[in-house]
């Protein structure tokens, strides 16, 4: 186990602050940071937490989740790491791209 955090279904009111204090309750916080969308600038609705040590960190998920923060029962659990999703390839000959209209689009 790790001493990053996930911490899921925020509100989108939900600070970075908000989850300081609320997480300094198990323990000293070394960063909170709440995940944007970088085209809206809005919450995604999750964030990462990063505990001192991973005692704390066991704590801090034994302690919240399930519980309510900002009107939502939010979902605490250890961090896994970011899995490269494969590049998607698409078809050259574009066939699905014609929506029926008799025409091909090059």
């Amino acid at each position: 186990m790790t001493n990053k955090i996930y911490v899921g279904s925020l509100s989108f009111d939900t600070t970075e602050d908000t989850l300081k204090d609320l997480f300094s309750q198990a323990g000293t916080v070394d960063s909170a940071s709440i995940v944007m969308d970088k085209f809206s600038g809005r919450s995604k609705g999750f964030a990462f937490v990063e505990m001192s040590s991973e005692e704390e960190a066991k704590k801090a998920i034994e302690m919240f989740n399930g519980k309510e923060l900002d009107g939502r029962n939010i979902v605490v659990d250890e961090a896994k790491p970011m899995v490269k999703k494969p590049f998607r390839k698409f078809s050259d000959d574009r066939k699905g791209f014609d929506r029926g209209f008799g025409r091909k689009r090059f």
